[in-house]
């Protein structure tokens, strides 16, 4: 759709158009809406614009908490219309017919950005986007490596697509990225360390056996500093642990998924499969980071309740203390002088009347202190019952988001984040990889594809059963390793 079509009906974003994205997304807002007499949308958080013929973003200013907007597969020439949206994370403007990078300087909350499949020729005025983490700018016009200079000042940027470029056609190029990107994890959908170990394996210049030694250099130079932090590190993923969110936060499962998958990186040639790898990492993460946000809240509303039981418990326990100290003390004060003589005299000396009377006075003082003990113990059970439900509330609610009982659009991420949406992102991502496997198969056995492919993905189209095979055997196992991540999330969580 990025492309003109003289039979396409352009679109400007308008109030009508921004009212029904959301209530497409959120239909339980629609009566909401109602309620207000008007179109309020400052609670709106996420925005989908995609597949809409928009020629020229307007009109977004109403969406001042917008932290996620997608206007990809449209037909846009210019960024523009942005600058209210101050606090955008996510903004996807991939497979439209944009040229020039404008119009970002006041998103500088902004993590994510893809301008894939666009006709942009130079990477420039992105100097505001500090935080950014994850960049695709494949298929392009970038024709010169000094480019990737430009993005050495994103000092968080762990994640960088480029493939599709002319640049990208240098044999140099991945050298080049690596050694003046030293803290990349991912290039062009593919483990840098795998990449640069590949490429030092095979013939190479000194030019780029320079770049790759300075790139090691400097990875020594960023792990020793790492190695530095780690006691810092420790504490935090020591929280991570205990709010049974370990490894959700950032690329940690989405990477497992794929450490043993030696075929995926094969697969990524196949013709299509670049554009559909493009925003299955993003997506992923996303969901993963949502549910590692919502299990630190969990965790200290967690922590907050066992911390309100101790209150609760410490106060109760230290009042009937003193309570019961005062009975004693006023006990003693009461008969100090009965008490001296019980205690000067032997038990013939004393008047039955006064030992009937000491015994009185003593049962008393029993009954006293038993009724303390017995209110002290209908306190505390009335605080276990109290937190036993509260907790059982808790857990319960917090295992349910994990497990994904409640209905949700996966590619919108309007609500809780669970393992059910990465195991639905894993089977649409699957299903259209199978797609485009066979459809490549086919037109391999017609002798009609455009490009050719690597020797180890020709030997994976020998027929449609080897494909097929391989491809499930791939999506098996990241199944597995995604209901592991769920196993470990409701044991721990039934544990505690």
């Amino acid at each position: 759709m990025s492309q003109s079509d003289n039979s396409i009906e352009p679109n400007v974003i308008d109030d009508d158009m921004v009212q029904k994205a959301v209530e497409e997304q959120c239909p339980e807002a629609i009566g909401n809406l109602a309620g207000r007499g008007g179109i309020g949308f400052k609670d709106v958080t996420e925005l989908q614009l995609n597949f809409r013929n928009i020629l020229q973003i307007d009109n977004l200013w109403q969406f001042e908490n917008l932290t996620k907007l997608q206007l990809d597969n449209n037909i846009l020439e210019k960024i523009e219309g942005l600058e209210n949206l101050v606090h955008l994370v996510w903004l996807d403007l991939s497979f439209n017919n944009i040229q020039v990078i404008e119009g970002l300087d006041s998103l500088v909350k902004l993590q994510d950005l893809s301008l894939y499949n666009n006709r942009i020729s130079k990477i420039e005025n992105m100097d505001t986007l500090q935080e950014l983490r994850i960049f695709s700018i494949g298929k392009n016009n970038l024709t010169t490596l000094e480019d990737v200079i430009y993005l050495r000042r994103f000092k968080h940027l762990r994640t960088l697509n480029l493939t599709g470029n002319p640049l990208c056609d240098d044999e140099q190029y991945t050298l080049f990225v690596v050694a003046h990107l030293p803290d990349l994890v991912y290039l062009d959908f593919k483990l840098v360390r795998d990449t640069t170990v590949s490429i030092s394996a095979s013939p190479a210049c000194e030019i780029g056996q320079l770049h790759l030694t300075e790139h090691l250099f400097s990875w020594f130079a960023s792990n020793i500093l790492a190695f530095r932090a780690g006691s810092l590190q420790k504490l935090g993923l020591q929280e991570h642990a205990t709010a049974f969110v370990e490894h959700l936060n950032g690329s940690f499962l989405f990477d497992s998924l794929y450490a043993e998958d030696a075929e995926a990186a094969k697969l990524a040639n196949l013709p299509g499969a670049g554009d559909l790898l493009q925003a299955y990492p993003s997506w992923f993460v996303s969901v993963c980071q949502n549910l590692f946000n919502y299990g630190l809240k969990e965790h200290e509303k967690r922590e907050a309740e066992v911390s309100n039981f101790c209150k609760g418990l410490n106060e109760a326990l230290t009042a009937n203390q003193q309570e019961g100290r005062k009975i004693i003390l006023d006990f003693e004060n009461r008969n100090k002088r009965k008490l001296d003589e019980i205690r000067n005299a032997s038990s013939y000396d004393i008047p039955e009347l006064k030992r009937a009377t000491y015994r009185e006075d003593i049962l008393q003082l029993s009954e006293a202190l038993m009724a303390l003990e017995m209110l002290i113990a209908d306190q505390l059970e009335e605080l276990m019952k109290d937190f036993k439900s509260n907790v059982a509330d808790m857990a319960s609610t917090f295992i349910e988001n994990v497990k994904g009982i409640y209905p949700f659009d996966t590619f919108s991420l309007t609500i809780f984040c669970t393992m059910t949406q990465c195991r639905d992102l894993e089977n649409r991502h699957h299903e259209k990889l199978l797609e485009i496997s066979i459809t490549t198969l086919e037109k391999s056995a017609k002798n009609e594809l455009d490009e050719d492919l690597p020797a180890d993905v020709r030997m994976l189209l020998v027929d449609k059963t080897t494909i097929v095979n391989t491809l499930n055997a791939s999506h098996g196992i990241r199944l597995l390793k995604i209901s592991k991540q769920e196993s470990d999330i409701l044991c721990n969580t039934y544990r505690w």
